[in-house]
């Protein structure tokens, strides 16, 4: 599993990236990628006044859903305090050392 970068500044002459639309990510991307290209694009379409009213339930629904899978892609990597801490294992309790 992918761990996260930390982050950086971008030096002045290095372009930052960009992300990559729904078909690369499906192309050539990591499953965290394909979610993220899909939350935004169906972020735009929850918020273009042109979307159909009976429309909007399903995208929202569906955009909160991808939310908690990015979330939860992100703590299985170890991206959150709760994970981590999920993750560390027991000390012994020794009665003799109180």
């Amino acid at each position: 599993m992918a761990s996260r970068k930390p982050l950086r500044a971008v030096a002045p002459d290095e372009k930052p990236a960009r992300a990559k639309t729904i078909t690369e990510a499906a192309d050539a991307g990591t499953q965290r990628e394909l979610l993220s290209a899909m939350r935004t694009r169906i972020a735009k379409a929850v918020e273009d006044a042109s979307t159909p009213a009976r429309d909007l339930a399903a995208l929202s629904r569906r955009l909160l859903e991808i939310a908690r899978e990015i979330e939860a892609i992100d703590s299985r990597a170890g991206g959150d305090d709760l994970g981590d801490a999920a993750n560390t294992p027991d000390d012994q309790f020794d009665p003799a050392a109180l």
